[in-house]
């Protein structure tokens, strides 16, 4: 099942972020990732700080980035999260960052999650954790 629903942050890039070569370092777009998952959750009503506080985790099962063209310090950045899909056990953000004065992407990229309970055993979704992911706020 996939959502037609995304959430955008927009933030400058900070001079710690950058390498030697001046551009975003590869590791910073997974940083950025996050934190759009994260205020996308806030959006919808809810947080993380909430799921884990009903007994539920997140764990990261894989992670991809396409890198397209780089981002440089102080340059106005948009990340862009949406569900990309979401089963009875695990979810999939999609990403995609781009050059907020042009709208060039910069990055594509994707996060599965698998939801599993505080002592590591895989669940299914609680269903009103499915309608704030996926249904209107």
């Amino acid at each position: 099942m996939t959502s037609a629903l995304s959430h955008e942050i927009t933030f400058r890039v900070r001079y710690a972020e950058t390498d030697q070569m001046g551009i975003v370092h590869h590791s910073v777009y997974f940083i950025w990732f996050e934190e759009a998952r994260s205020d996308f959750m806030r959006a919808r009503g809810s947080s993380y700080a909430e799921f884990e506080r009903a007994g539920l985790l997140l764990p990261l099962s894989g992670a991809s980035a396409r890198f397209l063209a780089p981002a440089r310090y102080d340059q106005p950045v948009t990340v862009r999260v949406w569900v990309e899909r979401l089963r009875s056990r695990t979810l999939t953000f999609g990403y995609e960052v781009r050059a907020a004065q042009s709208g060039q992407t910069l990055v594509t990229g994707s996060t599965t999650h698998i939801v599993t309970t505080r002592d590591g055993q895989v669940t299914t979704w609680p269903p009103e954790w499915r309608a704030k992911l996926l249904g209107p706020v």
